[in-house]
């Protein structure tokens, strides 16, 4: 375990504690105004890693909607399927999605406190807090999804059916990107982008949601744990001090946002990937696909 003694990044001393945290707003609103007069001509080759992973999969996604309707036939109302969803409008939406994942890899470049960290513990925090930011994005950008509700055979139903083990298997692996997620898994995601629209937080609000959502010190074997933690909780005081002082009439403001990140962190990962990439994308690791975006590797 460092601690902040044996970490050579400059903020350590946790000195001159309003300029990290005025990083952290400056950076986010750098990227706010870079969104809106240079959206085409910012990174395009991240857009364009994203974009070439959509069109080399398109020909084996044209294959889910016949192994999806398979899927269906075999389904049964016994109550015996797992209720699972897909999104309605894959393309439209993974294309968003990829919009927000590189705004939010921006956003996370521009932290200066996060660019002082040893590179070990900057790779650990963004495997660790990409989920989370990127859904942390999609409400920020009012980002709305629809999806549909499908179905997954029991092992009972497709020995009832007649499946084979190997056909069955064949399909499955076939389908898995049509199979979607638990519909609980999405409805989590759901209630979390409406608990934000509800709150209707604001630019700051949300800068500061994503500093305490990125230092995470909760990530084993960081070097600079100490100083991690110094930035998570600064990242709350900041956010208490800012609700009190801009929302001085809402004494539960506060409180809202603390559930709101509870809920976000209750947010698989992998429910995650699957939902908003793996429909286009198919099963590419999507953690090598972001370490490849953010440090050209």
């Amino acid at each position: 375990m460092a601690t902040l003694e044996g970490c050579h990044c400059r903020g350590a001393s946790g000195r001159n504690n309003n300029s990290i945290l005025y990083n952290i707003l400056k950076s986010d609103g750098v990227a706010s105004t870079e969104e809106q007069h240079h959206h085409q001509q910012q990174h395009p080759q991240q857009q364009d890693k994203l974009q070439h992973l959509f069109h080399k999969t398109s020909s084996s996604s044209a294959a889910a909607p016949d192994a999806q309707q398979e899927l269906r036939h075999q389904a049964c109302s016994c109550g015996s399927t797992r209720r699972r969803g897909i999104l309605r409008s894959p393309q439209v939406t993974c294309k968003a999605a990829s919009a927000v994942l590189v705004k939010t890899l921006r956003f996370v470049k521009n932290v200066p406190c996060f660019r002082e960290l040893p590179e070990d513990d900057q790779l650990m925090l963004v495997r660790s807090g990409w989920a989370p930011l990127l859904v942390l994005g999609l409400a920020q950008d009012r980002v709305d999804f629809e999806t549909t509700e499908t179905v997954e055979p029991s092992m009972l139903q497709r020995i009832l059916t007649g499946v084979p083990d190997r056909q069955s298997e064949v399909l499955a692996g076939q389908s898995r990107g049509a199979a979607g997620v638990s519909v609980v898994d999405i409805e989590a995601i759901k209630a979390f982008l409406k608990k934000c629209w509800r709150v209707d937080i604001s630019t700051k609000e949300y800068a500061y949601l994503k500093g305490a959502v990125l230092f995470n010190p909760d990530v084993e074997g960081l070097r600079c744990l100490h100083y991690i933690q110094y930035l998570r909780r600064e990242a709350h005081q900041a956010l208490n001090e800012h609700v009190r002082l801009i929302h001085r009439e809402d004494a539960t403001r506060f409180a809202k946002l603390l559930i709101a990140l509870s809920m976000l962190r209750a947010i698989s990962p992998l429910v995650v990937a699957q939902l908003f990439f793996r429909p286009v994308i198919g099963a590419v690791n999507i953690e090598e696909v972001l370490m490849e975006m953010f440090y050209g590797k």
